[in-house]
């Protein structure tokens, strides 16, 4: 992302990064809903050798890795990716942001960038629900959705051994 900013010579390096981005995406899902799977499974094994420390820090990383990779997708996705909305191409948009609603404080060229996907991504973890872009399309919804269940399950595996370490 930084190479593209800073060079003159876009299209190779938005080729690249295209490639990195989908690679990082499916190694990246992978290895998020694996290390879940198996937070849960030692969790329900041996519950008595995770400790809380463990649980916290595996927790922490399933949200915070959830949250880049569908930040990520969802810069991948909307608008066609970064290829068509460096290059101005009118595609039709997945999320509608605040500032395309009130065009009278921001720029005439305001386009979204990669910290609005973050917070977008942010916001869907956190609260399980959009709150600052609106989802237009059916696969924005789908995202969405499966970025909350995620985080909901990672939240409901740490309550659950929290209540079960308090009980002991």
């Amino acid at each position: 992302m930084v190479a593209i900013q800073l060079t003159a010579a876009k299209a190779p390096w938005l080729r690249a990064e295209r490639i990195v981005i989908s690679f990082f995406l499916a190694i990246g899902g992978i290895g998020l809903v694996s290390s879940l799977v198996y937070l849960i499974y030692e969790m329900l094994r041996r519950s008595f050798e995770v400790t809380g420390i463990q649980l916290l820090a595996s927790s922490v990383a399933a949200w915070a890795l959830n949250v880049l990779l569908f930040s990520l997708a969802y810069w991948r996705l909307d608008r066609g990716g970064p290829e068509a909305r460096a290059n101005h191409a009118n595609t039709r948009p997945d999320w509608l942001f605040p500032q395309q609603s009130a065009p009278e404080y921001v720029p005439p060229d305001w386009r979204p960038t990669f910290v609005d996907y973050l917070f977008l991504a942010f916001d869907t973890a956190t609260a399980f629900s959009p709150t600052d872009a609106l989802p237009l399309t059916s696969r924005a919804k789908a995202l969405m959705m499966l970025q909350s269940t995620i985080s909901l399950v990672t939240v409901i595996a740490v309550a659950a051994r929290a209540i079960n370490i308090l009980g002991s």
